[in-house]
């Protein structure tokens, strides 16, 4: 099963996605996109581990996520990603729309063929005013067209607020 969760800022979307992880019953994969380039970062890194299992195993992969899916997924795991907007920037980041594309593509087009239960945790970042900076129009853009293309593929999506789910396709929770 394929699953999205979406939600702003400390909206509860990772602690949700941690419990369905759970409740799975399976072994769990953590796989972390982000890049703890700072010390803020590394505070919210920090959290984040302080509230997993210890039995849970980790893959920390910024850019390359459907490799480490396609490597990683099995019909007795679950992988949790979390979360797909920092994936997303650090292939901004890069400057490089060939490979934007190419690792946007790879994951939508690998994602019918990976077994097991799969968690994708992302930032919602449309709901808002209109960014002013060129970048940041293209963030909330390339987020956009990323999160619709997965939830037409996932079976489940979950958007939460204030750490209540409300479940936009699929079965409630």
């Amino acid at each position: 099963m394929l699953q999205l969760i979406l939600g702003g800022a400390r909206s509860g979307k990772s602690r949700l996605a941690e419990k369905l992880a759970t409740d799975t019953g399976l072994p769990v994969t953590y796989i972390a996109t982000s890049q703890p380039l700072d010390g803020e970062m590394n505070e919210r890194v920090a959290q984040h581990r302080a509230r997993r299992p210890v039995e849970w195993a980790l893959l920390e992969e910024p850019l390359a996520l459907a490799g480490v899916l396609r490597d990683n997924a099995a019909s007795d795991r679950c992988l949790l990603v979390d979360c797909l907007t920092l994936w997303l920037t650090n292939l901004l980041m890069l400057d490089n729309l060939e490979q934007l594309n190419a690792e946007r593509e790879a994951l939508l087009n690998g994602l019918d063929s990976l077994p097991g239960e799969i968690i994708f945790v992302s930032n919602e970042t449309g709901m808002g005013v209109v960014p002013l900076g060129e970048l940041t129009r293209r963030y909330v853009d390339e987020a956009g067209w990323l999160h619709q293309a997965l939830a037409e593929r996932c079976q489940r999506v979950v958007l939460t607020v204030a750490g209540l789910p409300l479940t936009l396709k699929g079965t409630a929770l």
